[in-house]
């Protein structure tokens, strides 16, 4: 095979990469992946101790790496200017944005008003703003939106509408978006995974570690180096849509 080169995870590095939800599961796994290969990274997220903690535990495992954790709610504009104004300061530009922040939610016959606006303003509108940040940083040189979405946009479970709801939303945005910057060279990409291990689950940790082990549940490394696979890719390929399942969970 020729220029198998053009594949490796290693032009990864020196990459200015911004992961919103970077404190735990798949953003903190991301993270601590890309870190590794070199990658330049902001995290963010809302609570600062999650935070810290996360960037502490970043850095054991790639202390050579440049990462920057910053405190911001992404369902507000104050947020998103805070996370944006950071990327401007410390990367002075932007290659890779991997939307992942997101909240678990129930079905509409739970909650109220406040906090279904609130997960929407989390789940869809932060993609959205996001994504609108980093293509204005991107237009002259080209990069990567990842949007983390769930196959729940397709299973469409019952017991969590207003999740799904987001999802679905997800998935229709970046399928539009992906046609709207494509003439700017910057490639969008899809990523649904299944149930993953993360602190979004009800159950127990005790609990997900025997799904894992019955191959019920992904561990959120797996869905790391898929946001790694893809990103490795070469300029000419933009790899549309991932949806990564666990073995035995039937969807």
């Amino acid at each position: 095979m020729e220029n198998l080169d053009d594949y490796k995870p290693a032009q990864l590095s020196g990459k200015r990469i911004l992961i919103t939800g970077g404190s735990t599961g798949i953003g903190r796994a991301t993270a601590i992946l890309l870190a590794q290969l070199g990658s330049k990274i902001i995290i963010t997220g809302r609570d600062k101790n999650i935070l810290d903690e996360a960037l502490q535990g970043i850095k054991e495992k790639a202390p050579d790496s440049e990462i920057l954790a910053i405190d911001a709610d992404q369902s507000t504009e104050e947020g998103i200017k805070k996370i944006f104004d950071a990327v401007d300061s410390e990367l002075q530009g932007l290659d890779v944005l991997i939307n992942n922040a997101g909240l678990s939610a129930e079905g509409i016959t739970n909650g109220s008003f406040e906090e279904w606006q609130y997960v929407l303003n989390t789940n869809l509108l932060g993609y959205m703003a996001c994504a609108n940040g980093a293509a204005a940083r991107m237009k002259t040189e080209g990069g990567h939106i990842v949007n983390i979405g769930s196959m729940s946009a397709e299973t469409k479970n019952p017991e969590s509408t207003v999740y799904v709801a987001t999802k679905s939303g997800i998935r229709g945005f970046t399928s539009s978006l992906r046609k709207e910057v494509n003439p700017d060279k910057i490639k969008v990409t899809l990523i649904e995974p299944g149930s993953v291990s993360s602190d979004m689950q009800e159950m127990p940790v005790s609990e997900q570690k025997q799904k894992i082990e019955s191959l019920e549940m992904l561990e959120a490394t797996d869905i790391a180096v898929s946001i790694m696979y893809v990103l490795a890719q070469p300029q000419r390929c933009n790899i549309v849509g991932l949806q990564i399942r666990p073995l035995l969970e039937l969807i």
